[in-house]
């Protein structure tokens, strides 16, 4: 499992605005990859290919990352849409529980 947090927003955004961006790149992320444990093994993925070389990465690793960015920008455009904010300050911060 993991939980959406939204960072970085203007102090005038209420909490059921910010609460409701989650949700909505939350949803956005399953919708896309398909539910929770497949969000988690793009996120890993992505974080994985940060710190690795080209040669490091397979061909079902990078397929699985482009999938990822795909998806999170998608969900990140779908989240703060109706904040107003895609252009910048807001990000939202993934963290995954340990189980």
């Amino acid at each position: 499992m993991y939980t959406v947090t939204l960072q970085d927003l203007p102090n005038d955004v209420p909490d059921h605005v910010k609460n409701n961006a989650e949700r909505t790149f939350q949803k956005a992320l399953e919708r896309s990859l398909g539910d929770a444990d497949s969000v988690v093994l793009a996120y890993r993925a992505w974080q994985y290919a940060e710190d690795a070389t080209e040669a490091e990465l397979s061909q079902e690793d990078v397929s699985l990352i482009k999938r990822w960015v795909a998806a999170a920008t998608l969900a990140r455009y779908e989240g703060l849409r109706e904040i107003g904010e895609t252009q910048g300050l807001g990000y939202f911060e993934i963290t995954i529980q340990r189980s």
